[in-house]
């Protein structure tokens, strides 16, 4: 699978919705675990600001790989951020996107960076 390294550097990035279990069958409540690891999977969805355009991405990391105060506004930092573009069919429709995974997702306290 293609994977494009993304870089953060000069973007500002927060928690726009804190981390949830990433369901692997949405019928059935299956919750999707890391193949290497075993680790549950989270999505966090984070706002990401570049140059006045904002944007709204759902990332995926490892449970253990999450850490600190993960609150709606939270600044964080995003370790091994990677695009990788997929494809897929369902009942004959074509679909595709880019979905983002991250080797660890760090929120920063917002105390420390003047905002709280």
């Amino acid at each position: 699978m293609r994977q494009i390294p993304v870089d953060t550097t000069g973007a500002t990035v927060m928690v726009a919705q804190p981390p949830q279990p990433k369901l692997k069958d949405k019928k059935t409540g299956q919750i999707a675990t890391d193949i290497e690891t075993g680790h549950t999977l989270l999505t966090v969805d984070v706002l990401f600001v570049l140059n006045g355009n904002a944007e709204v991405l759902t990332v995926t990391v490892a449970e253990p790989d999450v850490s600190g105060e993960m609150v709606t506004g939270a600044p964080v930092a995003l370790t091994g951020l990677v695009a990788r573009p997929w494809e897929n069919e369902f009942n004959g429709q074509k679909r595709h996107g880019i979905s983002f995974r991250a080797a660890a997702v760090t929120a920063h306290s917002l105390a420390s960076s003047g905002k709280g």
